[in-house]
């Protein structure tokens, strides 16, 4: 394996359903870290996050981010950690070097990283991506493919 930029990287997220864009996000974090921290939401946390708008259970998550991550040899270095508030373990995790974030939860890191300097813990490096965009130039996302607006790839359905 070619040195990586980070040795353990966190991300976190409710994977509702995987799309490209989680695909992309996913190998960007194993393409920084040799480890990666995946916090994935619990059933109460994605429930909270999305407003009451279904979300499939953890376990089916779980399952199909391994699925994939098996797929693309990367599965035995992931530790899914299941996360039952916003901060996750990325404010205590001593060993965490970087989180990779979108730019709309960028305010909650920075209040992660205000956590570990009061814990004492070194700040995280933040590296932010940008969303994956589907044909109609709008984020792929999860509530949209379960509207029927965009498939898993981000093509508009007809």
């Amino acid at each position: 394996m070619a040195a990586k930029r980070f040795r353990k990287i966190a991300l976190g997220g409710t994977f509702d359903i995987l799309h490209r864009g989680h695909e992309h996000v996913l190998r960007l974090a194993f393409s920084l870290g040799e480890k990666v921290s995946l916090g994935l939401s619990t059933d109460r946390l994605a429930s909270e996050i999305k407003g009451g708008r279904p979300v499939r259970p953890f376990e089916q998550r779980k399952a199909e981010i391994l699925a994939f991550l098996s797929r693309e040899g990367l599965a035995d270095r992931v530790e899914i950690v299941p996360i039952n508030h916003r901060f996750g373990t990325a404010a205590e995790a001593s060993e965490l070097e970087a989180i990779l974030v979108s730019q709309e939860n960028l305010p909650l890191v920075k209040l992660i990283n205000e956590e570990r300097r009061r814990k004492g813990l070194r700040e995280l490096e933040v590296i932010v991506f940008d969303k994956v965009l589907a044909e109609d130039g709008k984020p792929i996302s999860s509530a949209r493919i379960r509207l029927g607006i965009i498939d898993r790839e981000g093509r508009v359905k007809a």
